[in-house]
């Protein structure tokens, strides 16, 4: 199945290089491009796309409120069917890029990663997959944890109500950055039966990729920044 990638960067050079890497790749095709989050939006109502690399820091409209728009409707419930997109980053924990994965981004990438990597995350996204990983996914949430709402209403317990009591443990250590390996071993479980665990909570949830449980746990009072530590 070929991956349609958009690349959405006010830099052309940099759209160039990329392009150059992924169209080299015999699963990968370029749909379409764009040079800020306006143009990406008119461009996918009428082209097929599956992953966007998208900037965050782009004139107009940035990636943050681009990826919104893609990604989260009206009531912020994710978008059936929507494109997986992939945060470009110039540096490491940039505050743009969480708050790109709390408007239901899949994940993130500096901008210099290695063409390897690049094509293993386009292909990870897709398969539906978040790209961050899990103890990068701590490292930022432990960053940001400030700019997080806390909850004044609503007891995060009511948020796990969907959840079975085994689900409820493997959602806490989700959210704590735990790898399924690590899962699988603190719960003594086999790697197989906690990616099922997840694949639920996910769907019970409404969420798009653990990166949005991991926000989820923290908005909700959940997890507290440092936890597990």
């Amino acid at each position: 199945m070929t991956i349609r990638v958009m690349l959405v960067d006010d830099q052309e050079l940099l759209r160039t290089g990329f392009r150059m890497v992924l169209q080299s790749q015999g699963d990968i095709e370029i749909a379409a491009e764009a040079g800020d989050g306006a143009q990406a939006l008119d461009v996918l109502a009428h082209t097929p796309v599956d992953v966007i690399l998208m900037d965050v820091r782009m004139p107009r409209m940035d990636g943050v409120q681009a990826t919104r728009r893609i990604c989260l409707d009206g009531t912020g419930a994710p978008v059936p069917g929507a494109p997986h997109v992939l945060i470009l980053t110039t540096f490491d924990l940039d505050e743009y890029a969480f708050a790109a994965l709390k408007a239901g981004a899949s994940g993130f990438l500096l901008k210099d990663v290695p063409p390897t990597e690049l094509v293993a995350a386009i292909r990870a996204v897709h398969a539906g997959d978040a790209v961050v990983a899990p103890t990068t996914t701590r490292r930022m949430i432990d960053r940001f944890a400030e700019v997080l709402p806390t909850p004044q209403t609503a007891p995060g317990a009511a948020t796990l109500a969907p959840l079975t009591e085994r689900e409820r443990e493997v959602f806490l250590l989700v959210a704590q950055g735990l790898s399924n390996s690590e899962i699988a071993a603190k719960l003594i479980l086999s790697e197989a039966t906690v990616k099922t665990h997840v694949g639920r909570i996910l769907a019970k949830l409404n969420l798009r990729d653990r990166v949005q449980a991991v926000v989820l746990a923290y908005e909700a009072g959940l997890v507290r920044a440092g936890a597990g530590d």
